[in-house]
């Protein structure tokens, strides 16, 4: 009798220390909250805080450097700015709708208020790629082209492999698509610098 009695509290105490092990590895294996009781954070919950806030700042900051550019104009408009080279669609209640880099050519457009010319949806680029969602809003007085469009395969321009004078601004193939379904002839283009 004795020895059954040792078998079972043995068994007894392999389940209680077999619960015990499982539930320690459950807890170590959840995802860590702060507790209601605390008075001050773990280290480790200092750590998430302050990736919290590094991410809260980051955010901001491509907030700030993606915002719409003050004294664009109103209304439904594409705006493009030179420095930032991004592109904004603007509704008609004069808030952006898509906001997006583009890659420019050579020569950038003087800055202020054009409309759209013309537009083809497809044809070669001045680097000679075929392009999609060509968008035309102002020729100078030495005859460069400016305007937008998108490489079929993807690329972008790169001004420094030619001596030529081109003013085409490269977008990414879902972009061009979304400006040439808004920039339609006649619709306004704001160049800021």
């Amino acid at each position: 009798m004795a020895r059954s009695s040792g078998i079972i509290v043995a068994a007894l105490t392999a389940a209680a220390l077999g619960g015990v092990g499982f539930l320690a590895f459950q807890a170590e294996a959840a995802p860590d909250r702060p507790h209601a009781s605390a008075s001050s954070p773990s280290g480790k919950e200092q750590g998430q805080g302050q990736d919290a806030a590094s991410q809260d700042k980051a955010a901001k900051e491509k907030e700030a450097a993606t915002a719409l550019p003050e004294h664009s104009g109103t209304g439904a408009r594409v705006v493009y700015a030179l420095a930032q080279k991004r592109v904004w669609l603007v509704g008609a209640d004069g808030k952006p709708t898509r906001t997006f880099e583009v890659a420019p050519s050579a020569v950038n457009p003087p800055v202020g208020p054009y409309k759209v010319t013309s537009r083809d949806p497809t044809g070669t680029g001045s680097d000679g790629i075929p392009v999609e969602h060509i968008v035309r809003f102002h020729r100078d007085a030495n005859g460069v082209v400016f305007g937008f469009s998108a490489a079929v395969d993807g690329s972008s321009p790169n001004p420094s492999t030619t001596a030529k004078k081109t003013g085409g601004i490269r977008e990414r193939p879902a972009d061009g698509l979304a400006l040439w379904n808004v920039a339609v002839n006649g619709a306004r283009v704001v160049v800021v610098p």
